[in-house]
Parts: C-alpha cells; structure tokens; sequence
C-alpha cells in the first residue's frame, strides 16, 4: 500500500528562467532606451506647451524602428543609390516624351518618334532593374532588422521575473513575437523602400515642376495642407485603434492557445463547443475594432484620391488656359500633366503606406513596452568559492503577485544543515511547492530572508545559484526534442556516457532503449510521447546528471509504479549523498530515511523532528499518517 502524505497543487508557474542582463540582450535597439524601464508607460504631469505621453512615445517608437536600419546601412546605401537611379529615369520619361511633342510639332519626322521610343524603353529598362535592386536590398535590410527585434524580444521576456509569467497570460506573449512582429516586419521591410521612392518621386517632380512653371505647381499645392493636416490627425486616430485591434489578437490567441494546450481536458469534458464559442467571442471583439480601423482608412483613403485627383483637374483647367494663351507649349503642358499625376498618384500611395507605418507604431508600442521592461529580480553577481550547503529560511513572508490578497507563508524558519535530508510535508497548500520555488529563486520573500552559507540569496548571481540547485519537481516539463537533449539540458557538454550513466541510474535507460531510435527518440510537445511514469525519470536523470550541490525533490517519486520508485529511490539516495536535499514528501520511505521532518501548515512551520518522535507527539503529523492508513 502506497503511503501518500497531503499533495500540494498551487496554482503558479515554477518555470526555470534564465536570468539575462536585458540591456546586453538588447542588440540593434539603442542602449539608451534600456535605461527607461517603464516610464515611457507611464504619465506624466505636463504642462500645456509638452507633448502628450502617447504624442512623445509614438516618437520615441518611430525613432526606434529607425533606428533597426543602423546595422543595416552596407545594404541600404547601394539600396539607396539604386533608388535614386530607378526615381531619376521614371522622372525622365516625361521630360522626354513632353520634348518629343513639341519636335514633332516643329518638324514633322517619323525619326524623332523611333528616337524617343528607344531613349524611353532604355529609361525604362534602367529603372526596373534598379527598381529591383532597390527592393532587394531594402527588403533584406528590414527582414535582418526584424529578425533582430525578435530575438531581442524573447530575451527580454526571458529576462523577466517568473511573477511576471504567473500574470501574462502565454497566448499574449506569443502574440507579441509572432503577430506584432509581422506587422512591423511589413512595415519596415518593403513599406520603407515604398514610402522613400514615392517620397523622392514627389519631391523630383515638384523640383521639375517648378522648372516648367510655378504658378501651376503652386495651383497644383494647395490640395498639399489638407492632405498632410489629415494625415497627422488620421495617423493619431490609427495609431490607437491598431494597438487595440493588436491587444483583442492577442486576447484572442490567448483562448485558443489555453484551449489547444488542455486539449485533453476539454476533450474529457466534452467542451469543444464551448471553446469554440469563447474563441469566437475573442475574435468577434478584435473584428469589431479592426472594423472601426477600415472604416478610418477608407474615409481617408477616399479623401486623399479626391484631392489628388482634384489637383490635376486644377491644372488640367489652368494649364489649357495658358496653351490657349500661347503661355506653355503643348509638349510642355503634357510633361506637368504626366509629372502632376505622379505626384498625385505617390501622395496617395504614400497615404496607404501610412496606414501602415501607423498601424507598425501601434505594435511596437506593445513590443517596445516589454524590451523596456525592467525585470523585479536583481542580484549583485557574487559566486562562492566552495559551497558547503548550508540553506537557511529566515523570517520568511510570501504572497504570490498573482494572488496578492492570498499570503502563503507567514514567519518561516528552515534550516537545511549541510548534508542533511529534510522530509517536507503537510496537507495541500501548506506552502511545500511554495518553499521550493524560493529555493531556486524563482521568487524573493516580501520579508525575511533566504540564505545560502550565510549569504543572502539576492546577492548571489541567479545563473550560479540556479546552477548549484537541483529541482525534481512534482510535474516535470520536457521540451520537445530528444530524451538525450532534454538529459542534457542542465549540463550541455555531457558525454553521451555520462548521459547513459544518468539515465540508468534514474532506471531509465532499459525503456529509452526499448524505442526504436533510443536515445535519439523525440518525446513530442511537454513529452506527450511518454507516460508519466517515465517523463519522471527523465527529469530524474536531468537532475543526477546536472549533479548539484543543493537538491530539491518536490515529490518526485509520485509518478512511479512500486517496483521503480524502489529503483529510482535507491539512485537519488546515492545523489543525495554528502549534499542539502529538502524532499517534499510522498512516500514514507522518503520521510523515514530523512534526517529531519518539517510539518506545514496553513503557511507555517508547526511541527518538526524526527519520524518516530512526530508520531509519539500525536501532533499534526501523527493525523496525517492515519489519515493516510485508514484510506
């Protein structure tokens, strides 16, 4: 009969984080912004003649997604030539054509028609290949850039606290990398080299224009203020609305990503409809704000053709005229005519891309938000010499920052003797996992201390403690890769030796090798592949191979049939040899082999002593055992 003391399930995340220094993970970004944590989030008291927090971060936002174009300029200089050669030959074709009207209508020969169809087709093959080159490297240019906003987005959510996981919800921080990350990618990417051609195309033609005629060109400016005071107001407008229509994907992704993920709950509840009506109701919400958005882009779309088609009937009616008058020549009113609709047609096309670059600034509102975030855990970077693995609880308080109005430990004291092997029990939600967790550091108390030979755990640079630490922990997660990759994930220079040896003292190795592919067998997302039992004993032979100098066993038998947690057990007693291991407890052949027992209760240490001593207390302890029995 299996002996089972009280089981504890909190529900918060214990996922081992590396600790990175953000702003070292932050490449392409300016380094400068690493220093402003949340405060660009944050309002401000400001007085009339400032900027708006929102006006002064979509600034900021813009001048950082410039800014992803620095480590690019190899490939946007030549991009950059090529696009003044494409701009420059497209701006010629008029001059060209306009000159050939009025040649023919000097002189009447069918030679200068054959000249001028050769000159344009040259102009015009000139242009397309450096059109192409210009999309190329501008393209290539915003990919790398992109790329490097991700990577440097997922080491900042790496970076952060693990309080921080137990209040995002994944989904949402998915979205983040994927979804926000796409827009801005369209954005910079072929958008840039768009919106820098139609701008030096229409900054050409009014050069040229001007040549030919000012009065028409300035008949021809005056639809340029409406067109630039909407698109200020419309880029505002936008921008707030893509952030929402960005939060509703990213709630939406959130559902379908806790559905997908507990499939086998809503299947075994039979709540497929349900899911479904729930992510239905994410995506109807983020419709109805993507729907506001399409409404604003089409009234200013429909505005800026009016205009830009209003601004060549101007010049249509005032340059006919001048031709009347004897003012301009026919081949001249063709070459502004053709130089007019260009212009009309790049402030158009520039009003589309806008939308855009608005939409790009809205997402990187979100993404930049969370590169800037500073993580709550610091350390001061000191490492021990020699670790002697004496671990000390000291006074300690605990409330979750999910659960801030839910306390779960209050006044701790725990002494782990170097060496010593302290059984942990008590019934659910006692505080056992919660104790464990601050072992590895995946929290700091709110009060009180934790401390390592003397030396306070926040002094110490997390990627060493978390070093020295072991967690075998009651739900071991494997990634979905190799069983020899997933042995080898705390120590990834083993030997595939010491990666057998591992595993077959964790009594593993005999149903690795039973797969076709051993110990190259893929174990699917969270080790799907694997029953429990032997996802347990992977994660065992994680810890023994990791070898660490404090060891933390958060029930970790709980999955194995009797025959191997006898196997198992004697491994882990062989590990626990000579090193600190507090041992959540399961089994009574874990608690009797203890050097100490520790008894939780409601967040406190009640009771503490030896198996023997406990039972003769008729304490807590004592009810415990025989509530066990007697099931």
């Amino acid at each position: 009969m299996s002996f089972v003391l009280g089981a504890e399930n909190e529900e918060h995340s214990v996922h081992s984080v590396k600790a990175l220094a953000r702003c070292r993970a932050v490449g392409v970004v300016e380094r400068r912004f690493c220093a402003q944590g949340e405060n660009m989030s944050k309002p401000r008291n400001q007085s009339p003649d400032v900027p708006t927090p929102d006006a002064r971060r979509g600034r900021v936002d813009l001048q950082r997604l410039v800014a992803l174009a620095r480590p690019q300029l190899g490939l946007l200089i030549p991009g950059t030539l090529a696009l003044f050669v494409g701009v420059g030959g497209s701006l010629l074709v008029p001059v060209l054509l306009g000159r050939a009207v009025d040649e023919l209508t000097a002189v009447s020969d069918p030679a200068i028609i054959d000249r001028m169809a050769v000159a344009v087709l040259g102009l015009f093959f000139v242009s397309g290949v450096a059109t192409a080159l210009r999309s190329y490297l501008f393209t290539v240019a915003g990919e790398r850039g992109v790329a490097s906003l991700r990577t440097d987005l997922f080491a900042a959510l790496l970076g952060q606290e693990v309080g921080f996981f137990d209040q995002q919800r994944t989904g949402e921080l998915t979205n983040r990398l994927a979804s926000d990350t796409t827009v801005i990618q369209n954005a910079v990417t072929v958008n840039v080299s768009m919106a820098l051609r139609f701008c030096l195309s229409i900054v050409g033609s009014l050069a040229v224009l001007f040549w030919y005629s000012w009065e028409l060109t300035l008949l021809m400016l005056l639809v340029v203020p409406f067109v630039a005071g909407g698109a200020g107001f419309y880029g505002r407008r936008l921008r707030n609305v893509s952030r929402r229509v960005q939060d509703a994907l990213a709630r939406a992704s959130a559902v379908a990503e806790e559905s997908l993920s507990g499939i086998r709950t809503v299947r075994a509840f039979a709540r497929e409809g349900q899911e479904v009506k729930r992510y239905a109701a994410a995506v109807d919400d983020s419709y109805e704000v993507a729907r506001i958005r399409a409404r604003m882009a089409a009234t200013f779309t429909g505005l800026v053709t009016f205009l830009g088609y209003g601004a060549l009937v101007l010049v249509l009616w005032w340059g006919g005229r001048m031709l009347a008058s004897g003012e301009i020549s026919d081949g001249n009113l063709l070459t502004f005519l053709m130089l007019t609709l260009s212009t009309a047609f790049s402030i158009g096309a520039l009003a589309g891309l806008w939308q855009d670059f608005a939409k790009a600034i809205g997402a990187s509102e979100r993404v930049f938000e969370l590169i800037d975030r500073t993580a709550t855990m610091t350390d001061e970077g000191r490492t021990l010499a020699k670790v002697r693995g004496h671990v000390r609880l000291s006074a300690v308080d605990f409330t979750y920052p999910s659960r801030p109005d839910a306390p779960v430990l209050h006044g701790v004291d725990l002494s782990l003797e170097p060496g010593s092997v302290v059984a942990l029990v008590g019934p659910s939600g006692s505080g056992k996992s919660t104790i464990a967790a601050l072992l590895s550091r995946f929290y700091d108390p709110d009060s009180g201390a934790v401390l390592l030979d003397d030396v306070p755990f926040g002094a110490l640079e997390v990627d060493w403690l978390r070093g020295t630490v072991g967690v075998v922990s009651q739900e071991p997660v494997l990634f979905a890769t190799t069983i020899t990759e997933n042995i080898r994930y705390g120590r990834p220079d083993a030997t595939m030796e010491a990666v057998r040896a591992a595993a077959r003292a964790a009594n593993a190795e005999e149903f690795i090798l039973a797969f076709p592919d051993g110990f190259d067998t893929a174990v699917g997302e969270r080790g799907v592949r694997l029953s429990g039992g032997q996802k347990q004993r992977v994660a065992i032979a994680r810890a023994l191979l990791k070898d660490p100098r404090i060891l933390v066993l958060d029930e970790a038998t709980s999955a194995l049939d009797t025959e191997s947690e006898h196997l198992v057990q004697e491994a882990l007693e062989r590990l626990m040899e000579g090193r600190t291991t507090l041992v959540i407890a399961h089994r009574l052949s874990t608690i009797q082999g203890a050097d100490r027992v520790v008894v939780m209760d409601q967040g406190r240490v009640v009771e503490e002593g030896s198996h023997e001593g406990l039972l003769e207390a008729d304490g807590l302890y004592r009810r415990l055992v025989e509530r066990q029995f007697a099931s």
